[in-house]
């Protein structure tokens, strides 16, 4: 019965955003404007760490980091969502689904594990100031970031090879963008060993990194209680609010996607919970990091003073 209902499928039909013909064009303005200001901004910080030497540091490696994966995750999704706002073909072939589910894990993999290290590096900044350069040392970072990359990089292969070899069957419409589990509900093959490994690796690469998080700023408020004062609460939201903000946005959105029970307004919710994670995120990040931070401010004001001196 199942193989009487296989197919070929050679390409996926993405529907995007449910935009009349008339306001095609505003949208695709809106969402251009939207992609530029998170390439934008994610870029800036980007160079302001590699030009100024006094962001130098383990947080700024790690939010550089930060800024390139949502710049690459955002680039993902967002430029085809364009083609397809000006398009009367929304498709993409069999392959650049694979090619587009294998990014989007590695990305998205990316700026779970760089929130934990982030986490840490804040938990070990406050609580033990006085080895923290001993403790945070690049040597240990540039590994750290050797690692992170190995572990994103091959998990998303393993999942890509894993729904390279499921068959589909006539339906191949997708809501938004190529999704391991969007492929995986789409399939008419057996995906018992799929839901196991991602079932195994959820548990790996988001929910232990989740609690990483509460753990490291559950030990921080810890020590800031044992000596209350305005200037340690002061220092404790000064230094982790940018951080806890980017956390709640990217860990609210994943529960509002994958794990929320949907109704029957599924589809609009599930295009709107992927707005939120792929484009809204990445561009908001830059502006977070940025706005609360006194030490960007500064390093833009001597990088352009800089470029004056030398112009």
């Amino acid at each position: 019965m199942i193989m009487k209902n296989q197919t070929v499928i050679t390409q996926f039909l993405l529907l995007g955003l449910p935009i009349l013909p008339e306001h095609q064009h505003l949208f695709y303005a809106l969402f251009l404007a939207m992609y530029l200001t998170t390439v934008l901004g994610n870029l800036l910080i980007i160079v302001l760490v590699q030009l100024d030497s006094h962001l130098h540091t383990p947080m700024y490696l790690f939010l550089s980091n930060l800024s390139f994966s949502d710049l690459c995750f955002s680039s993902v999704t967002m430029p085809k969502l364009l083609q397809n706002i000006q398009s009367q073909d929304p498709s993409i072939p069999y392959a650049g689904c694979l090619v587009q589910t294998y990014f989007f894990m590695v990305f998205g993999d990316m700026e779970s594990f760089l929130l934990v290290a982030m986490a840490y590096d804040r938990y070990v900044a406050i609580c033990f100031p006085l080895h923290y350069t001993s403790i945070m040392s690049p040597k240990l970072c540039g590994c750290l970031m050797m690692l992170l990359w190995m572990l994103t990089t091959s998990h998303a292969m393993m999942h890509t090879l894993l729904a390279a070899r499921l068959s589909f069957c006539e339906n191949n419409v997708i809501n938004f963008f190529c999704d391991l589990f969007v492929l995986l509900k789409l399939a008419c093959s057996d995906t018992y060993v799929n839901e196991l490994m991602i079932f195994i690796m959820s548990s790996l690469l988001i929910v232990i990194p989740f609690f990483l998080i509460v753990i490291s700023y559950a030990r921080i408020i810890a020590s800031i209680l044992k000596v209350p004062s305005i200037q340690g609460i002061y220092k404790v939201f000064s230094t982790c609010g940018s951080h806890l903000s980017v956390v709640s946005l990217f860990y609210g959105t994943i529960i509002g996607l994958y794990l929320c029970p949907s109704g029957n307004n599924s589809t609009v919710k599930g295009t709107v919970m992927a707005m939120m994670y792929t484009v809204v995120t990445p561009m908001l990040n830059p502006f977070i990091y940025s706005l609360r931070n006194r030490d960007m401010k500064r390093a833009l004001i001597r990088v352009i003073c800089s470029k004056k001196i030398s112009l």
